[in-house]
């Protein structure tokens, strides 16, 4: 295996933008790529999406991105596609995120600074999971107490 050059990542830029960033919205500053385009398509469209933006982290890796810092590259893709699978508010969701030129920017940090960048990362996705694990018990609860509600309007 050869070692990463600039030109690696000069491509994975590349990549990132035309999934992100690529096409402005004329008279704005707004940004978007095809990754919003191809969530239109149902189904196919959000699996060619996860597909291109896991090409960005296997990029990443090869360029030296190591331990928290690819668990906080795959964490942005998961919530990608998570939300990004919602038929229209996903292209929307798309549209804002942008989770490629967050790994990309994210890869930079990582490469002027793996230490702090690591750090930064772990604490990123310890948040995002306590957060993930408190979203999941309170819907859990409100379940419960919806049914509870109809049961007794039933009895």
């Amino acid at each position: 295996m050869t070692a990463p050059t600039g030109a690696d990542e000069a491509q994975t830029e590349r990549l990132a933008r035309l999934l992100d960033s690529q096409f402005r919205v004329p008279g704005t500053s707004l940004r978007f790529g095809v990754e919003p385009l191809l969530g239109l398509v149902p189904g196919l469209g959000d699996a060619a999406g996860l597909a291109l933006s896991s090409a960005v982290i296997v990029q990443a890796v090869r360029l030296g991105a190591r331990g928290a810092t690819v668990a906080r590259m795959v964490l942005n893709v998961a919530i990608d596609a998570v939300f990004g699978s919602i038929p229209l508010l996903g292209s929307v969701f798309d549209f804002a995120f942008k989770a490629n030129n967050r790994n990309v920017a994210l890869l930079q940090r990582h490469e002027r600074d793996p230490a702090a960048t690591s750090a930064e990362s772990r604490r990123a996705v310890r948040r995002t999971l306590i957060g993930v694990a408190v979203g999941v018990v309170l819907t859990l609860v409100l379940v419960v107490a919806l049914v509870a509600w109809l049961l007794s309007l039933l009895f």
